[in-house]
């Protein structure tokens, strides 16, 4: 397993350094950081988020997820986190990748094997770690090993991509996967959710009108959506706003108000201060802090 870490963190090392990434991975990450990070937001999407070397952390709302070099973090859905290496050296650097997970490979896999079960749907969190076992990391390397041959890809990288989902939806955080491509489970159902709260973050939302668009009640939606996310869907609103906030200003730091209003917020009062609650300074004073950590090279 040792030789299959090295081998894995040298795949991603050389695929980081490449000046273009391959397309036929499509939607493939690989980071790679000789320094700890300050804590970044973002949306993340299903994914297999796999530690080659080093440390990171991911939060959501109030959960916090720390996992190591041998250790994945699957995200089941459309999430509102923020995440950080935490453990980085230019001796040892943070070696990590990102790999989608396709539901229509999951819902494939399910029909094929008569489907997953009622217990899938139990497990609350739609993000959850686990070790990585010898036979997922090997399936990971022959997928990379696919870069020095990409005329290959064609014939042999979905079955390598099928392989590694199914590893996943075997392995010890298998339901989690599994209710990715269950149609009826609550991930899917909170999915729907979070979507059409996506397309709608920067307007008035109703919880009544996401509840019918769904097809639920809006005590099923409330109950579903605060236990997979680990918040309300107006706190995962708030969220969305405030992140996508953040971006903005990264690059026009000094259009703090335009970029409040353009998130969805009338008061740039009420925008300063829900934004300093989430990231612990107000809008100008984050933008200097992440400026100055940027030009140290964190």
């Amino acid at each position: 397993m040792l030789t299959t870490m090295r081998e894995l963190a040298g795949r991603i090392a050389r695929l980081h350094a490449s000046p273009t990434h391959p397309v036929w991975l499509d939607g493939l990450r690989v980071n790679v950081s000789t320094t700890t990070s300050a804590g970044m937001g973002g949306l993340t999407r299903p994914v297999l988020a796999l530690v080659a070397q080093g440390a990171k952390q991911t939060t959501l709302a109030d959960r916090v997820y720390d996992y190591r070099a041998g250790q994945y973090l699957i995200a089941s859905l459309e999430l509102p986190v923020t995440g950080r290496v935490t453990q980085a050296s230019a001796a040892e650097p943070f070696i990590g990748l990102g790999l989608p997970l396709r539901k229509e490979v999951i819902t494939e896999l399910l029909l094929e094997t008569g489907g997953g079960s009622r217990a899938d749907d139990d497990a609350g969190s739609g993000i959850v770690t686990a070790d990585a076992d010898e036979e997922l990391l090997d399936a990971v390397v022959r997928l990379l090993r696919l870069f020095d041959r990409p005329a290959d890809f064609t014939v042999l990288g979905p079955g390598v991509e099928r392989e590694i989902h199914w590893r996943l939806m075997n392995g010890p955080r298998g339901a989690a996967v599994r209710r990715i491509g269950m149609e009826d489970s609550r991930v899917s159902l909170v999915g729907r959710a979070t979507q059409w709260i996506s397309r709608h973050f920067d307007r008035t939302i109703r919880i009544a009108d996401l509840a019918d668009e769904i097809g639920v009640s809006v005590a099923t939606l409330n109950r579903h959506f605060r236990a997979v996310t680990a918040m309300s869907p107006l706190q995962y609103q708030k969220q969305l706003r405030l992140q996508q906030a953040r971006l903005r200003l990264m690059a026009a730091p000094d259009d703090v108000a335009a970029v409040g209003y353009a998130v969805g917020y009338d008061s740039p009062s009420q925008f300063s201060r829900e934004y300093r609650r989430l990231f612990g300074e107000p809008p100008g004073r984050d933008m200097h802090r992440i400026q100055e950590y940027t030009e140290v090279g964190a």
